[in-house]
């Protein structure tokens, strides 16, 4: 009797998908690929071993004890506020500015584009040198007077000179000043006004003094007049005012004859 094959050696031992014991941290945390889980082990985790993260909240009258993320958040709206009474008068006046402004620059407009003013322009045609003398080296004693024309050139517009002021220079010193009263001319109206300028006592430094008895001597003295003038102009309902600053030159001969030779006058709106 033959001697029985001998049986081939058991298959080796695999070991197993899943660790023998089971914890609920395997369960949950546990990647699908792991050194003991192969590509090959893609069966699903049975329903008794599924655990829910955000297990139901307990309702107490039928009402959440705890309010659940998901639910989104309802915001009342904004309530109707009415506007500070302020504001609206701010917004009034400045409606109510505007406006004004707009006027007074179409009126403007106007004006310049109809009526075309022109500034008043004053002359000197006439003038006389009476005195000059000197009470002592530096006091300087004169008398001047002149006639001033005023003319409004304006074909359309009154105009009214308030605080006239005219000023006599020598060599841009003050050496006499008179004022004139208010008057106003009519279109294109021409004003004869007396200007008389006297000086007293009045200071001369000593260069100054040097070339009035140089000028006295060579019978040609040199004098600067300058007026200053507030003008009112009228065309209608519409009524606005500047400055006006008039500017001559004189030369004149000495007393007592003093008559004059030459004058320039220009007349500049400020």
């Amino acid at each position: 009797m033959s001697n029985p094959l001998p049986l081939p050696p058991p298959p080796p031992l695999q070991p197993p998908e899943t660790p023998p014991w089971d914890t609920p941290s395997s369960v949950w945390y546990t990647p699908r690929t792991t050194p003991w889980r192969t590509p090959h082990s893609t069966q699903s985790t049975p329903l008794n071993q599924m655990v829910l993260t955000n297990p139901p909240a307990v309702k107490l009258n039928g009402l959440d004890a705890e309010p659940r993320e998901d639910r989104g958040i309802l915001r009342q709206p904004p309530r109707n506020s009415r506007t500070n009474p302020l504001i609206w008068c701010v917004a009034g006046l400045g409606f109510v500015f505007s406006l004004v402004l707009i006027f007074f620059g179409i009126a403007t407009l106007v004006v310049f584009l109809a009526v075309k003013p022109r500034i008043p322009e004053i002359d000197i045609p006439n003038a006389s040198l009476h005195t000059i003398y000197f009470d002592s080296p530096l006091y300087f004693n004169g008398d001047v007077s002149m006639m001033m024309n005023f003319t409004n050139p304006n074909k359309k517009m009154e105009v009214r000179f308030e605080h006239l002021k005219i000023e006599l220079f020598f060599f841009k010193k003050l050496i006499a000043v008179q004022g004139v009263q208010p008057f106003s001319q009519r279109k294109r109206e021409t004003r004869s006004e007396p200007i008389r300028l006297i000086s007293s006592l009045v200071y001369l430094p000593v260069n100054h003094a040097v070339e009035l008895s140089r000028q006295v001597q060579n019978n040609k003295i040199e004098y600067q007049i300058r007026g200053t003038f507030k003008v009112r102009a009228h065309f209608g309902l519409i009524h606005y005012s500047y400055w006006l600053h008039g500017m001559c030159e004189l030369q004149m001969t000495s007393p007592p004859i003093g008559i004059l030779i030459s004058h320039n006058c220009t007349t500049k709106r400020r």
